[in-house]
């Protein structure tokens, strides 16, 4: 008998289905010489501080540097400690009954560095000494998954891509255990969590947050002209800026009884646009925000729902190019999108026979290729899903084609001695383009067009009048800019070869950048305001103590990541590696103890018992005496409640408006919060205005 193992009881089944294993037990498959079982997700993980005799927060524990590290049983919380998750400790004992009863294992969790590692570490907790194979696969249509039973792999062929991972969870622990113990000690109140990659990540947050909000605003004026010649109008602006309004002003009179601007200069090139490759994960996830005001654990939870559903191919991919063998698919798949009704007209605008080999690279694609459709077209999926796909299918139509051309012209004019400009676009070759019909990008204005114009021409002014415009601070991020920050993080890094690695890795990896920002909400460092995310006062007294030290600092990601590529390459040594890091922790250890947070807290006495001051924590506000047991939690239907709020409840018994909460049902109110005469906290709704 042979044990399949996939990462998730889903999977599992389109693999049983195919190898034959159909009679269904309690936790796998069997049947046609198999069993398949599945993980679910992480089974087992490193043990925590509690493991290895360390309870609570204990300065003198601090560094915490395991040796060697244990292996635990996923855990779960129960009342005030954690105790192993009973599913996960019923379903390793299945894996062990199977693992016993197997002559060999074929390993089936996802293709990457965190699937590698979900399955090594069940193999290593239950001492398994077995031999496996890999499949190896990037998408879950039966013809990929024969392929890949077909060309199964040596297990050992992946050890490097084991040792890789492990560093990378061994590091990730020594960091974040140690940083978050030591900063929360020096904090001494409430739990301060740092991390690897969490940490530089609210970094980029914050810096852009207060450059946004300390940048000085000026105002300037430009004069606007509006000209036609053959029946066109079109536009030209001055090439001065005036910052005093009243000289802009009497420029205008003098250009109004001028009434002509002679042209000085026409430059005309022509542009070619190249079509935008497959999308990866991350580019997927910007879109999406972009378009559909989805979070990337929104894109990240469909794009795999679509996968499981054979529809896309696997979606935790970090490249936007496909391997030589996987083009002799893309007729067939561009032939199947003629049947879905959405993509019908676009599949038209594609030219067959000139498809754009752009997208072919082997030396370019990672763990795993682009992001495709499957030859499998879907019928009934929710509104998101429909959206997420079809935007992964028009990518493929797009990325197919031919490249745009385009006719840019520049043109000089004069009025007086004053400089204007004129810009216009001239499509020759529609390509890609054409495919969804937009001819300019969502962040650039649309460009006019402009009749046939010649040094020497004069053109009449028909209007003219003084805009007045503003200086703009760097945009807040959004959550698709904040993934491009991580995307590019390496930009400002000096070390050629860290900003090199940085280039195609940045902070994080596609497969855990939503979660990173999803843990950065969870910990209250950062909110939502309307699309943009902002720091909360914790996130930034978090920033204002690690700014200048390492940890925030994402050249660290850089020179790690470098480390743990080769460590997959196995060109380093995972044990110099990991040495590296037991230093590195130590050292952020020692410098955040010495750290001190500043808590300008107010002294609140409690509404209830009139007689504790109340305990202030950045999830809770309550009063110390269990007899009085009054509470107030500081999230109030999706708002972080302030602390002048928490200070004006307890003393003036109402806050100020709390804008943007939510109901069950999902509907946003605003409403004040109150507390009534028994210390309990209601909503009291603003009187509408008589019209």
């Amino acid at each position: 008998m042979k044990t399949i193992i996939a990462e998730k009881p889903s999977v599992a089944r389109e693999i049983a289905g195919l190898v034959g294993a159909s009679d269904k037990q309690d936790g796998y498959l069997t049947g046609n010489g198999y069993f398949v079982t599945w993980a679910f997700g992480h089974l087992i993980g490193l043990g925590m501080p509690e493991d290895y005799g360390i309870l609570g927060f204990d300065k003198s524990a601090l560094p915490i540097i395991p040796n060697p590290f244990l292996l635990t049983v996923r855990k779960i919380k129960k009342d005030k400690g954690y105790i192993a998750d009973p599913g996960a400790l019923k379903q390793l004992k299945v894996i062990e009954r199977l693992f016993n009863q197997s002559n060999s294992i074929i390993v089936a969790t996802d293709a990457g560095r965190e699937g590698e590692l979900i399955f090594r570490y069940i193999y290593e907790y239950l001492k398994c000494s077995k031999s496996f194979e890999r499949l190896w696969i990037s998408s879950l249509t039966e013809k990929a998954i024969k392929h890949g039973f077909d060309n199964l792999k040596d297990g050992a062929a992946f050890d490097g891509l084991y040792q890789a991972a492990r560093g990378r969870s061994r590091a990730d622990w020594l960091v974040g255990i140690n940083a978050t113990q030591a900063l929360s000690i020096a904090a001494g109140n409430g739990i301060y969590s740092l991390g690897r990659v969490q940490t530089p990540t609210l970094a980029l947050i914050c810096k852009r947050y207060l450059d946004n909000k300390h940048f000085s605003v000026t105002k300037y004026w430009q004069i606007q002209l509006l000209h036609n010649k053959e029946l066109i109008d079109f536009k030209s602006i001055s090439k001065t800026k005036w910052e005093d309004q009243k000289l802009a002003d009497d420029t205008l009179k003098a250009i109004q009884r001028n009434e002509t601007a002679t042209v000085i200069s026409v430059e005309t090139k022509s542009v070619t646009e190249q079509p935008p490759l497959l999308f990866d994960l991350t580019g997927l996830q910007k879109e999406a925000n972009k378009k559909l005001n989805l979070s990337a654990e929104e894109t990240l939870n469909i794009a795999q729902s679509l996968y499981e559903k054979k529809f896309i191919t696997y979606p935790r991919t970090g490249s936007k190019y496909i391997p030589e063998d996987v083009w002799a698919e893309i007729p067939n798949l561009v032939r199947a999108l003629q049947d879905r009704e959405t993509c019908k007209q676009a599949v038209s605008k594609v030219k067959w026979g000139r498809f754009n080999k752009r997208i072919v690279n082997d030396l370019r694609v990672t763990d795993h290729h682009g992001l495709l459709i499957t030859d499998k077209i879907p019928s009934a999926l929710n509104a998101k899903e429909n959206e997420v796909y079809d935007m992964i299918a028009f990518r493929l139509l797009e990325a197919l084609s031919q490249a745009c051309i385009k006719e840019i012209t520049d043109v000089g004019l004069q009025v007086l001695h004053y400089d204007f400009s004129a810009k216009g676009c001239k499509i020759i070759e529609a390509g890609w383009r054409s495919v969804k019909g937009s001819f300019t990008d969502d962040d650039t204005e649309p460009v006019q067009d402009l009749p046939e114009l010649k040094k020497g021409n004069e053109l009449k002014i028909k209007e003219a009048s003084v805009l007045e415009k503003k200086t703009k601070p760097p945009v807040l991020y959004t959550e698709a800019g904040l993934l491009s920050a991580m995307e590019t993080a390496g930009k400002e890094i000096e070390n050629e070869d860290e900003r090199k690695v940085l280039q195609n890795i940045g902070i994080g990896t596609p497969a855990t950048r939503a979660a990173i920002i999803e843990t950065l909400f969870a910990r209250n460092y950062i909110q939502r305001e309307k699309k943009s995310l902002i720091p909360t006062e914790k996130g930034l007294q978090v920033y204002d103590l690690v700014k200048d030290r390492k940890i925030a600092d994402v050249s660290m990601t850089a020179e790690w990541e470098l480390a743990l590529q080769k460590i997959e390459n196995n060109d380093a040594d995972v044990g110099a590696f990991q040495k590296e890091m037991e230093t590195y922790a130590s050292t952020i250890t020692n410098e955040l103890l010495q750290t001190s947070i500043v808590h300008n807290l107010p002294q609140l006495v409690c509404p209830k018992c009139k007689s504790q001051q109340l305990i202030i924590r950045d999830k809770i506000v309550k009063c110390p005496d269990e007899g009085c047991s009054w509470v107030q939690f500081r999230n109030v239907c999706g708002v972080q409640i302030g602390i002048a709020d928490i200070e004006s409840l307890v003393n003036k018994k109402r806050t100020s408006l709390i804008k943007g909460m939510k109901s069950k049902a999902g509907k946003k109110f605003d409403a004040y919060i109150v507390l009534d005469d028994h210390c309990k906290t209601t909503f009291e709704f603003e009187k509408k205005k008589m019209k």
